[in-house]
């Protein structure tokens, strides 16, 4: 099994994954989603509420391999992950009953199509109080954590990756700005983003 072809019923199966995340659901009641990056600018799921929220033991991180939605097997690019450790604010999202099962399969064709994130239903503390949330973690025992990368991999991988969504930079450009708009201060993401600007790989 690759990370990039997982075996159907393996515990790496997208499938296989999905139906136990519904599972865990209880497939009642609405279900609220917790975003850290992309999930904060282009959602692409229709929720009835959304709200600031911040989780507990996992951070923000630009630490995945992306094979398909933002690099290539040969070239890989970087998504962002929530990894374990630290604390992270992000936006919270209800999605009502009725809808869960469509939005959640649909959220499934971008989020995993390898099966690499390992979803988690974590805690999220909001203004209105705290809800469960399922979130797109990932391990850093799981093969695709970068770990810490020196400034000149990433650099290169800036420079470089793209996939089906577009490039590793534009997506870090795009969380940086929708954090800022969303009065977020991530100060690892800002560094990031200065970097790229010093290489001048981008303006913003």
């Amino acid at each position: 099994m690759t990370a990039s072809h997982p075996l159907p019923g393996s515990a790496r199966d997208p499938a296989h994954l999905l139906d136990r995340t519904l599972d865990a659901w209880g497939r009642r009641g609405d279900v609220w989603i917790f975003g850290y990056a992309s999930l904060i600018w282009r959602p692409e799921f229709e929720a009835a509420e959304d709200r600031p929220a911040k989780v507990h033991g996992w951070h923000r991180a630009l630490a995945m391999r992306s094979r398909v939605n933002r690099g290539t097997p040969e070239c890989p690019g970087l998504v962002f992950a929530l990894i374990p450790g630290g604390s992270c604010h992000g936006r919270a999202y209800r999605v009502e009953q009725s809808r869960v099962e469509t939005e959640l399969r649909r959220l499934w064709g971008r989020e995993m199509p390898t099966g690499v994130y390992d979803p988690k239903w974590l805690a999220c503390r909001t203004p209105q109080g705290p809800v469960r949330g399922l979130a797109f973690t990932l391990s850093k025992r799981s093969p695709n954590h970068t770990g810490a990368l020196a400034d000149g991999e990433l650099v290169e991988i800036l420079r470089t990756a793209n996939g089906r969504y577009g490039s590793t930079l534009a997506y870090l450009v795009e969380t940086a700005r929708s954090l800022r708009t969303c009065g977020i201060r991530d100060r690892d993401v800002e560094r990031m983003v200065a970097l790229a600007r010093r290489h001048a790989l981008t303006a913003g």
